[in-house]
Formats: C-alpha cells, sequence, structure tokens
C-alpha cells in the first residue's frame, strides 16, 4: 500500500479544519434557528441602526435637527452621519440585513487578521478562526450587537485590518483615523502608536483623523460647530443613563457604587488617568518586545475600561482576546516538558482562561423555559435584570454581577501589564528573539 504523502502536521491541520469548520457551521445554524422559533424583536430590534438611518434621514432632509430632534439622540460624529445619509438610500429591508451579514463578516474577517498577525498560516489559520468565531459568535456583546445593528464589529475589523498591515503600507493609520472619525473612542491607538515607535502610523491616522472632522464641516457646518465647539460630545448624558446596567466602564462601575454622576466623575478621572497610561505603555512595551498585536490589544481594552461609555456591545474585543489566548495555549502545548514541570500545565491554563472569558462574557440564555428559553442575554446582572435598569449603592454579589465584565476585563488588564514587563524583560535580556510564526 502507497504510503500517503500527506505530512502529519498538515494532516492533523486538516482534520482541525474540518472540526472547526463544523464547530462554527453549528454554531452559525443554532444562531438561526433560535431566530426562527423565536420572535424576531426577541433576536432582533436593529434600535442603533434605525438611530443611524433616521440620522441618515435628518441629513438629508433637515440637517440642523440632526442633533437637536428630541426623538433620537444621535451621539456620532457628523461625519458618521454623512455616512449613515448614504446608506440611507437603501431601503430598510435591505438596510437592516446587509449590517447583520456586515457584522458576522466583521467578526471572522477580524479573528482573521488577529490569526495572522500573530503568524498563523494555511489551514491552521482557517481552522483557528473558525474555531474563534464559533465561541466568539455567542458572547453576549457579539449577541447584542446583531441585535442592535450596532457598527462596533465593523469599526473593530477596520482597526484591525489597519494594525495588522505592513509598517511599509504608506496608508498605514488611515484605518484607525477613520473609526475615530466616526466614533471618537479608537482616538486612543493614536498615542499608542507613538509610544510604539510608529510615528508616520499615527500622523497617518491624526490625518485622516482630522479630514473626516474637515467633510463635517464641509458638509453639515452647522451640525459640525454644535458637535465640536459647544461641548456636545463631552455630554455623557447625551447617550442615556451612565449607571445602568448596560455600561461595562470604569465609571458606570464607580456611578453604580457613588449613585451620582457628578460626585463619580472626580473619582473616575483619578482612576481613569493611571489606566490610561499604564495600559498605554504596556502596550507599546509588548509592540516594541515583537507582540504587536498583543500590544494593540491592550490598548483596546484599556480604551474600554476608561471611556465614560462603554456598553456591553463595547466588549466585541473579546473576540481578538480569545484569539490571543488561543495562540499562546497551542504554542504552550508545542513546548515539551515532563508533567511534573510547571511548563508543562502551561497550554491547559490558557485554554482554561480562555474558557472562562468565554464563560464570564458568554450569551446565556435569557430565560431557561417558557417562550424566550434560549434567546441570548448573558450574566450581567445573573440573569435577574435587563440592561438599561440603574441600581445604585449594590452590596454582595450584585457588586461582582452588575460590574461584571468590567472586573473581568481589569482581571485581564492587571493580567497584560504583568506580561507586558515580562517580555520587556526578555527582550532586554535577549534581544531579536521571537516567537516563530505556526505553520
Amino acid at each position: 500500500m502507497a504510503m500517503s504523502a500527506t505530512p502529519p502536521a498538515r494532516m492533523r491541520s486538516g482534520r482541525a479544519l474540518a472540526i472547526a469548520a463544523g464547530a462554527f457551521v453549528v454554531a452559525l445554524a443554532a444562531y438561526l434557528t433560535d431566530m426562527a422559533v423565536h420572535p424576531l424583536p426577541d433576536m432582533m430590534t436593529w434600535y442603533d441602526l434605525r438611530i443611524y438611518n433616521n440620522a441618515g434621514l435628518l441629513v438629508r432632509e433637515f440637517p440642523a435637527m440632526l442633533y437637536r430632534w428630541r426623538y433620537i439622540k444621535f451621539t456620532y460624529t457628523p461625519f458618521a452621519a454623512l455616512i449613515f445619509a448614504g446608506t440611507s438610500w437603501l431601503p430598510w429591508a435591505v438596510l437592516k440585513w446587509l449590517m447583520t451579514l456586515a457584522s458576522l463578516a466583521a467578526l471572522v474577517a477580524t479573528a482573521w487578521l488577529t490569526f495572522g498577525g500573530l503568524g498563523w498560516r494555511g489551514r491552521s489559520r482557517a481552522a483557528a478562526t473558525f474555531g474563534v468565531c464559533a465561541a466568539g459568535l455567542w458572547t453576549e456583546p457579539v449577541q447584542r450587537a446583531l441585535h442592535l445593528g450596532q457598527i462596533e464589529l465593523v469599526l473593530m475589523a477596520l482597526i484591525a485590518w489597519d494594525l495588522c498591515q505592513s509598517d511599509q503600507r504608506r496608508w498605514k493609520g488611515a484605518g484607525i483615523g477613520l473609526a475615530a472619525g466616526i466614533k471618537l473612542v479608537p482616538l486612543i491607538f493614536i498615542p499608542y502608536l507613538i509610544l510604539a515607535g510608529k510615528l508616520r502610523q499615527a500622523a497617518v491616522a491624526a490625518a485622516m483623523f482630522a479630514i473626516a472632522a474637515a467633510v463635517g464641516f464641509a458638509f453639515l457646518p452647522g451640525a459640525s460647530v454644535k458637535w465640536w465647539l459647544s461641548g456636545y460630545f463631552l455630554n455623557s448624558g447625551n447617550v442615556g443613563g451612565v449607571g445602568s446596567l448596560a455600561n461595562q466602564s470604569v465609571l458606570g462601575m464607580i456611578i453604580r457604587a457613588d449613585g451620582s454622576l457628578g460626585a463619580a466623575t472626580p473619582l473616575w478621572f483619578a482612576v481613569a488617568a493611571p489606566i490610561t497610561l499604564l495600559g498605554l505603555i504596556a502596550a507599546a512595551m509588548l509592540h516594541r518586545s515583537g507582540q504587536p498585536v498583543a500590544g494593540w490589544l491592550v490598548c483596546a481594552l484599556t480604551g474600554v475600561l476608561v471611556s465614560p461609555i462603554s456598553w456591553d456591545h463595547h466588549w466585541v474585543w473579546i473576540v481578538p482576546v480569545l484569539a490571543v489566548l488561543t495562540d499562546a495555549a497551542v504554542r504552550a502545548r508545542g513546548t515539551a516538558a515532563p508533567a511534573w514541570r510547571a511548563s508543562a500545565w502551561r497550554a491547559p491554563a490558557w485554554w482554561a482562561l480562555a474558557g472562562a472569558v468565554t464563560a464570564i462574557y458568554g450569551g446565556w440564555p435569557h430565560f431557561w423555559t417558557g417562550g424566550r428559553a434560549f434567546t441570548p442575554d448573558g450574566l450581567l446582572g445573573f440573569l435577574a435584570a435587563r440592561p438599561g435598569v440603574n441600581a445604585y449603592h449594590l452590596h454582595g454579589i450584585q457588586v461582582i454581577s452588575w460590574n461584571l465584565f468590567v472586573f473581568a476585563g481589569l482581571v485581564m488588564f492587571a493580567f497584560s501589564l504583568v506580561a507586558a514587563a515580562r517580555s520587556w524583560q526578555a527582550e532586554r535580556a535577549s534581544p531579536g528573539e521571537h516567537d516563530m510564526p505556526v505553520a
């Protein structure tokens, strides 16, 4: 009998691809089934997409009312409103499903780009992408983004694409500037690029952001004056209840403990400033030690933590977190060590950490029985309350359950600081030695 010419490693990679692709198909089929058996509003309201669309219609018909119309609170930039004016020409029935498909594609693209940045190639990269997307699809932030028709997944994919480009690309940084021109939070990547020594990319990002703002002033001068010069974009109250369960930021956590935005703001400044500084330094250290993906992911995590508003769907960044944890587990498994050595437990520990992140941010059923059973919701409030409900001066387990994403994010942040310090020390001890790409 002739021997197979396929190398064992390639065969294992082929089997892994088949298993991971099957897992993603099952996850997607379960999502479509869940959508089919429940009333559509339980799964998809496209609430935020309706706001985008209404803002686009206002730009076309009554641009002076963009930030003044009381029936909607549009909180994105004038440049974003111009984009939504373009998409508002599409029929609503087309737009809502097109946004859903674009978000699902962005989920896959983000995982694919992250693994590519980590050095994965070929079938191994495809297998890892499908595996992470199978888990990521059923996380609460992703489910919420799909439910609302949010732009968050698309912006994340745009930023990941930009940061995973070769440094030789002339326009690297433009994606960050474009994303920041739509929503201000991605601006945190500009100081990260500066600290990482990527001055040209930071300049490109800043220039693209300035161009987006200038386009807004050119086509929507009145709205731009209102947005940029009146302090409108600084008023966190424009987006709703800052202390609501859905706001999983450090500020939201402090407000829920203190009871008021005014009293919590000084403490938030005192806490957010060191988190921002430490996060940017850690991100730059990881980048300079040869781990750029970990670097920009720590920067993204820092941004979600310190932003005044970080709705639950803003935590879609846990998808590339799962990719980084998967990469660490696979690399640790490839390091031979006797069972009695601590290094032998590294791979199981990384897998356990990935499982814990998936569980904490998982899209658990809203109810276990009844007509709404298996409709995704999550562990926020431990199923005892819906996002949007305010609760202050929490006690006992509520302190954790109502701030679950924040606490988990702070744990990951602390872990990142330690990893950055160790990587920096290792780089100084043996400069130029980095992990090899995964075949």
